[in-house]
């Protein structure tokens, strides 16, 4: 079984598809596919269907929904020729829930995890083109938002905020790598478009003021740093970061004569600043709001 769910759904058993277009059924094979291989207790179908206010029949329409699915795949295991297993193989009723059996197939979220995590341990390790590689690769299996074609209740919307944190940390650590390795220029077009989209996010303003810096572009870098400053005012009422204070006064201090710098590869996370410019702290973790600003 191939399962895809970072951007449409799609599952597919022996090449053929098992992806219901019905609303609800969708969302049954939905929550399933995520946690293939794993009981999705009943309680939890439950919910993502009804909310807080199932019907009194919610056990028996869902077990529907299930026989529905089970027709999909039954046809998909006739097609594909396999008659090694049956329907109810694939989808397990067990005690307290149901179980989609991938059978050791293709799943995007698996494999996310597991690109993502070598390439955190690459970052740790210090191989930066190994990480930044690595997350690159991670990344490219988002085809868009995580089941951007299934409309989710409470369990789904949940589920897509903690891939869609996931997305934004691998992101995060494969500019950090790109900023090390010195793609200052290259990073300047993504950031731009990323600083729009995310417009409180400090730590890819940070990451979008380094570049900017390294470019040569000090005023640009600054105003970035005023522009995030307002909105965090005005929609939050709070302050931008120690760390991205600090980041802010570093660009100050370093004076024009950076810009020079700046067109060097980096060797180190600021390498657009002289070293005595830039106080260590600014580029530590002093605030949990701004991770790493290089």
């Amino acid at each position: 079984m191939d399962i895809e769910v970072l951007g449409t759904l799609a599952v597919r058993e022996h090449g053929v598809s098992i992806t219901p277009t019905a609303l609800k059924p969708r969302q049954v094979l939905a929550l399933l596919a995520l946690h293939a291989d794993q009981v999705v207790p009943v309680s939890a179908l439950i919910e993502e269907l009804w909310g807080g206010e199932p019907p009194r029949s919610a056990r028996t329409t869902l077990q529907t929904y299930v026989l529905q699915l089970r027709s999909l795949i039954t046809t998909a295991l006739e097609q594909g020729g396999d008659d090694t297993r049956t329907a109810k193989d694939v989808l397990v009723t067990l005690p307290g829930g149901y179980l989609l059996n991938s059978n050791g197939g293709t799943s995007d979220v698996r494999e996310f995890d597991r690109l993502a995590g070598l390439g955190y341990r690459a970052m740790d390790a210090g191989d930066h083109p190994g990480a930044a590689r690595l997350l690159r690769e991670a990344l490219a299996l988002w085809s868009g938002p995580a089941f951007a074609d299934v409309a989710g209740g409470v369990q789904l919307d949940m589920e897509c905020r903690r891939l869609e944190e996931s997305r934004l940390c691998a992101l995060d650590q494969r500019i950090d790598a790109d900023l090390r390795l010195g793609r200052h220029r290259e990073l300047l077009a993504e950031l731009t478009v990323l600083a729009s989209r995310y417009r409180t996010h400090e730590n890819l303003h940070g990451q979008f003021m380094l570049a900017l810096h390294r470019s040569g572009r000090r005023g640009e870098a600054l105003d970035v740093y005023q522009r995030l400053r307002a909105i965090l005012v005005r929609e939050l009422g709070i302050e931008p970061s120690v760390a991205l204070r600090r980041l802010q006064r570093s660009i100050l201090m370093a004076g024009p004569e950076a810009a020079g710098a700046a067109a060097q590869p980096a060797a180190s996370a600021v390498s657009a600043v002289p070293a005595a410019a830039v106080p260590a702290a600014a580029v530590q973790n002093p605030d949990e709001r701004l991770v790493r600003v290089g």
